[in-house]
C-alpha cells in the first residue's frame, strides 16, 4: 500500500514522488515543504539559467531549519537517471584525487526532486563544466566574478550598500560595467559581473583581491580585506576568495536555511543607493517578496545569467 503522505506527480514530463507536503520546514513562519516546492517551481525560469551547467552543492534541512543540516555534494542514491550529472576529479576543497559526482539541474522536475529532499540552499561555483568525457567533467574558466560583502556586527546591509557603490566604481575601472547586486538572504550582499572566459579562477580571485585591498586603504574604517575575524566588527569584509575555483556561493534566487524563508535576491542599484543613505530602507527578502518582484520587475539577474 502506498504511503498516504506521498504523491506521484508529473513535472515537465517526468514522474516523481513528493512527500510530507504539510511538513513545516521553517518553524518560525510555519512555512511548509509544499510552499517550498511551489516557490522553486515558480522561480525556476529565473533560477535555472543561474544554475545552468554548474555543479550544484546542496544544504539540506531534513527536519526543518530548527534542526540539524548538512552539505551534500555527491548526488544521493536513488536519484532518477533523468537528472544529469558531472563527475569532477581532484577539484574539491580537500584536493588530491577526490572524485565528486554533482547534479546538474536542468528543469523544474530537477528542482522539485531536490526540494523534496529539503535541499533548501543551492550553491554553485562561478564556472561551468564542459561536456563529460571519459566519465569526468572539467571546469571551464569562470564566466562571472563575485564580490561577497560580509558585514561584521554591528555593521549590516546599510554598510554593505555603501561598500557596494565603491566596488561598482572599482569594477568599472577594470572594464566591468555590468554589475548586479544581490542581497544574500543571510547578513550581507554579493555583487556579480560577467566575465568573457579569458581569465582563470586565479585571475578572477586576484582581481577581486586587488579591489578589496584598494578599498581598505581608501576606507579603512569601513572595509577590511583580510579574513582575520578580529578585524571585522563594524566593517564589511570583501570576500575575494569566493572566486577560488573550489569554492561555491549561494545561487541568486535560492532559499536560505534561516529562521524565515529568506532568499538570495537580485536588487536594483536604486535600492542600493537608497540603502546607502537610509539604514532602514534595505532588508533581506523572503520567498513571497521574490515572487512578487519577479512578477513586477522581471529577472534582474538576467544580465549576468544570460551573458
Amino acid at each position: 500500500m502506498p504511503d498516504q503522505d506521498q504523491l506521484l506527480v508529473e513535472v515537465d514530463g517526468q514522474r516523481l514522488r513528493v512527500s510530507n507536503l504539510d511538513k513545516v520546514l521553517y518553524p518560525q513562519t510555519e512555512t511548509t515543504k509544499g510552499e517550498v516546492l511551489n516557490y522553486y517551481a515558480r522561480v525556476a525560469a529565473a533560477l535555472l539559467p543561474v544554475l545552468a551547467d554548474r555543479p550544484v552543492t546542496r544544504v539540506r534541512w531534513p527536519h526543518g531549519t530548527g534542526d540539524m543540516s548538512f552539505f551534500e555534494k555527491n548526488i544521493p542514491g536513488g536519484t532518477p537517471r533523468w537528472i544529469e550529472r558531472a563527475t569532477i576529479v581532484g577539484h574539491g576543497s580537500r584536493g588530491g584525487g577526490e572524485k565528486v559526482t554533482y547534479p546538474l539541474l536542468r528543469g523544474v522536475a530537477d528542482l522539485t526532486y531536490f526540494a523534496n529532499l529539503a535541499s533548501l540552499e543551492l550553491h554553485v561555483p562561478q564556472w561551468r563544466v564542459d561536456e563529460e568525457e571519459d566519465g569526468r567533467s572539467e571546469p571551464q574558466h569562470p564566466d562571472r566574478l563575485v564580490v561577497d560583502l560580509d558585514p561584521g556586527a554591528p555593521a549590516g546591509l546599510h554598510e554593505c550598500a555603501r561598500v557596494a557603490l565603491l566596488v561598482r566604481e572599482e569594477l568599472a575601472r577594470e572594464g566591468l560595467e555590468t554589475v548586479v547586486p544581490v542581497t544574500s538572504g543571510s547578513k550581507g550582499m554579493q555583487l556579480y559581473a560577467p566575465l568573457d572566459g579569458s581569465r582563470s579562477s586565479d585571475d578572477a580571485r586576484e582581481l577581486a583581491r586587488g579591489i578589496a585591498e584598494r578599498l581598505q586603504k581608501a576606507e579603512p574604517k569601513l572595509v577590511v580585506w583580510r579574513m582575520t575575524k578580529s578585524l571585522r566588527p563594524g566593517k564589511v569584509f570583501l570576500d575575494w576568495s569566493q572566486n577560488v575555483a573550489a569554492k561555491t556561493t549561494i545561487a541568486p534566487y535560492s532559499l536560505r536555511g534561516k529562521d524565515r524563508p529568506t532568499a538570495a535576491a537580485p536588487r536594483t542599484w536604486d535600492e542600493v543607493e537608497t540603502g546607502a543613505d537610509d539604514p532602514e530602507s534595505l532588508r533581506q527578502l523572503d520567498l513571497d517578496d521574490v515572487l512578487e518582484r519577479l512578477a513586477d520587475q522581471g529577472d534582474l539577474f538576467a544580465p549576468i545569467s544570460a551573458a
